[in-house]
């Protein structure tokens, strides 16, 4: 997730900074730091964090809050499509013209990027990464997954030119990066989170449950089988290929968008306030990422392969997480939601300590209800600092009209 609390220039604020102390004390072995725009014009929301010549000497400082012996990611980002970087409101840039997603952009209009812009944003992606390393991290992550930039390309079927097409065309932004920092930065290591297949965008039908937009074949979902709500892997495991060929070794596995259809990566009993009703029993959304995740394992041994997706198992996730890692179905288990409420749960599972039940992320969604109302990004429900908060208050202002809005 990016963050929606950092300083209006894309500095880290003292909230960036309490996350970030919570993320060393939790004794992961690997710190996957949040979505971070590679330029200002590409943040999420107007408070995300932004790596450039201005603000490296601040990820200098926010790298070592972590422990040293912690190995640490940044995810760099342009959020595409869902690019909101002032309070004046969105200002997406697309990969293509979609049929279905076009509609919702409240701007009623989308900017599809020229092939001169996407050179020049993947320079920038090269520029930040070799950036990161400067600041000391040990791997930069080019986000390709949940909707964003990144991953649209990978389902650009309709763009003419070099960044669409065929997949060697709808890869050509995600390989270009790669390769770029390759050669100008070959001791950084790159990781990928990726959604590995994706459905057709959903929307609220009878009782608030979600249903796909459209009943038609639908060719706009990478990893999907045509259907708008199944997965062929296929062309991911081509995908996959060309990541070990470029000596990519660490990829995280998700799927799909939280933006339009939330319930195959994020399995929720509570969805947030402006969403839908999980369309099935949210652990199917689990079992369907766990299989994904197991087959992209056994496919490609060579990877790292972080699962993720958990957080709704609560009490189960460790249990789970060792089975997967003990039958070689992932290499690790990543915490989202989770590490937000509850950062010691690595350490108390490492330790053999009991597990703090008070803690245990219950996949309230408030997480991502929050922000998306404008306020600041936090587990509110469960973590006391932001708990008592005035910001509780408008959260739950925002919720009970969500909910009326709805009936």
């Amino acid at each position: 997730m990016e963050g929606w609390d950092g300083e209006d220039d894309g500095r880290p604020s003292d909230l960036v900074r309490r996350r970030w102390d919570r993320f060393a004390a939790s004794e992961a072995g690997v710190v996957w730091g949040e979505a971070t725009a590679v330029r200002p014009d590409g943040r999420a929301n107007p408070r995300q964090l932004v790596l450039d010549d201005n603000t490296v000497d601040d990820f200098t400082a926010l790298r070592a809050r972590l422990d040293p012996s912690q190995v640490t990611v940044l995810q760099l980002t342009h959020s595409g499509r869902y690019a909101r970087p002032t309070a004046a409101g969105p200002a997406p840039k697309t990969a293509y013209e979609h049929p279905l997603l076009d509609a919702r952009v409240e701007s009623g209009a989308a900017d599809v990027l020229t092939d001169d812009e996407i050179d020049e944003l993947v320079e920038q992606f090269i520029d930040r990464a070799v950036l990161a390393r400067q600041a000391g991290f040990d791997f930069v992550d080019i986000k390709a997954c949940h909707g964003y930039l990144g991953h649209e390309f990978l389902s650009a079927v309709h763009r003419p030119g070099p960044y669409g097409g065929d997949l060697a065309g709808r890869t050509r932004f995600l390989r270009s990066i790669i390769e770029g920092i390759r050669r100008q930065a070959p001791d950084l290591g790159v990781a990928v989170r990726l959604s590995l297949f994706d459905f057709a965008p959903h929307t609220v039908g009878e009782g608030g449950v979600g249903i796909p937009e459209t009943s038609d074949p639908y060719r706009l979902a990478f990893g999907g089988d045509g259907s708008g709500v199944g997965v062929d892997l296929r062309e991911t495991h081509q995908v996959l290929d060309m990541l070990e060929d470029l000596g990519v070794g660490l990829v995280c596995a998700s799927a799909g968008s939280p933006y339009y259809v939330p319930h195959i990566q994020r399995p929720a009993y509570f969805p947030p306030s402006d969403g839908y009703q999980p369309p099935e029993d949210p652990l199917v959304g689990v079992a369907r990422l766990i299989a994904a995740t197991a087959e992209i394992a056994s496919r490609h041994p060579n990877l790292t392969v972080v699962g993720a997706g958990m957080s709704y198992l609560q009490e189960w996730l460790p249990n789970v997480g060792q089975a997967l890692v003990d039958r070689g179905i992932a290499d690790a288990v990543g915490l989202g939601r989770m590490i937000l409420s509850y950062p010691q749960m690595p350490a108390d599972v490492m330790a053999g300590r009991e597990l703090d039940r008070r803690l245990i992320c219950r996949t309230f969604s408030d997480c991502t209800t929050a922000p998306r109302s404008g306020l600041i990004s936090g587990c509110y429900p469960l973590d006391d600092f932001y708990n008592q908060r005035e910001e509780r208050l408008q959260l739950a202002a925002f919720k009970k009209e969500a909910k009326s809005r709805m009936r």
